[in-house]
């Protein structure tokens, strides 16, 4: 039996340790799909957001699943720390310590509580090995403790700057985009008479903001559960925007805009496409059609009367076509997983931006001839 529990204990240890290492340190992706992170998330996101979607509302829901990014990261680590004073309890049981401890008999819980003891090196002093090899552990297991719980908190910042980092972009899109942000806004409001140099611009900007998210999402695979502050806004919205921008020009639109636009585009739909293998997901083939014929007449509008020659059809519609296969089914399938809605091609006419709106003045309305998407 203790010859089991031993092994048992370094198993739990190495597992632990290992899923840690890939989840916070290794900076690439990983595919096994045995991994203790991510059958947590496995098995706590998907009936959480079930759950709350099918007994609350819309916007509550959306409220309490902006807790879940942040309270999962602590959930984890507890589990990491349990999990590690589990296994070296396990090893205290199997080397036959038999602590010295003042008002208990010696046995698998008392182990227990001297890993627990150890990792967070309180050294109490009521329970305390006796033998060699159980000393021996004892301070490989502080040591561990110590190293574990400084490396994960050192690396705490950088979270967070990677998660502030894709949020700046994304907020900057309310002005550039519309909320939510959309294709024909992003047009409409950054070409003016022809003029593409800001939108140019612009899609080299998101060109590096898709690769710093690539990088840091498969880094951080967690940081895609934080959720944007505004309900009509995150991180999938704004990557699909670029990517239905970067598809409509690089298909439709004649012009020197084009190869800014496919490397854009190359890079954003490489950032969904390894974001849906890292999460397991496959891609939906089977949603119904994005784009109907009246929003893509109003595509074309905004495109010729900001100043752009069109290419021939159907050869144009068809290269528009296969762009977008090549990267809506991912979308529609992390959009299912993660709760996320997916951005109309199209923005309403009379849709209000979040910066022109405030808890004031919603529900009673106000003037916007000179400002929102007017401006």
């Amino acid at each position: 039996m203790r010859v089991l529990a031993g092994l048992a204990g370094i198993v739990v240890i190495l597992v632990i340790l290992w899923d840690a290492f890939e989840t916070i340190i290794l900076p690439r992706r990983v595919t096994r799909r045995f991994r203790l992170t991510r059958l947590f998330y496995h098995y706590t996101w998907l009936p959480l957001s079930r759950l709350l979607y099918a007994i609350a509302s819309e916007t509550r829901t959306e409220n309490l699943l902006s807790f879940y990014g942040p309270i999962s990261l602590i959930l984890l680590l507890i589990i990491w720390a349990g999990g590690l004073i589990f296994g070296f309890g396990l090893l205290q049981y199997a080397a036959g310590s038999a602590p010295h401890i003042t008002q208990a008999t010696p046995g698998l819980a008392t182990d227990l509580y001297l890993s627990g003891s150890n990792f967070f090196t309180l050294g109490l002093g009521d329970v305390y090995p006796h033998t060699t090899l159980a000393r021996a552990l004892t301070v490989l297991e502080a040591g561990t403790g110590l190293g574990f719980l400084a490396l994960i908190i050192g690396y705490l910042p950088a979270l967070n700057q990677s998660f502030s980092r894709r949020e700046v972009n994304i907020s900057m899109l309310d002005e550039r985009a519309g909320s939510p942000a959309t294709a024909s806004e992003m047009i409409r409001r950054n070409v003016v008479e022809g003029n593409i140099d800001e939108l140019q611009r612009l899609l080299a900007e998101w060109e590096q903001w898709s690769a710093e998210l690539l990088e840091s999402h498969l880094s951080y695979p967690f940081l895609a559960y934080f959720r944007s502050h505004h309900e009509n806004q995150s991180w999938l919205g704004a990557l699909t925007t670029i990517l239905d921008t970067s598809a409509l020009v690089s298909s439709i639109v004649e012009g020197g805009l084009q190869r800014q636009a496919r490397m854009t585009f190359a890079i954003a739909r490489h950032a969904v496409v390894d974001l849906a293998i890292v999460f397991g997901i496959s891609p939906d083939r089977r949603s119904g059609e994005r784009l109907s014929p009246e929003d893509l007449a109003k595509l074309n509008d905004v495109l010729i009367g900001s100043g752009f020659k069109l290419r021939e059809a159907p050869d144009a519609q068809e290269r528009f076509s296969e762009f977008r296969r090549m990267y809506e089914p991912y979308v529609f399938a992390l959009a299912k997983y993660f709760c996320l809605d997916v951005p109309p091609w199209v923005g309403e006419e009379d849709a209000c931006d979040n910066w022109e709106s405030s808890a004031w003045e919603r529900g009673q309305g106000h003037d916007r001839d000179h400002a929102g998407r007017h401006f």
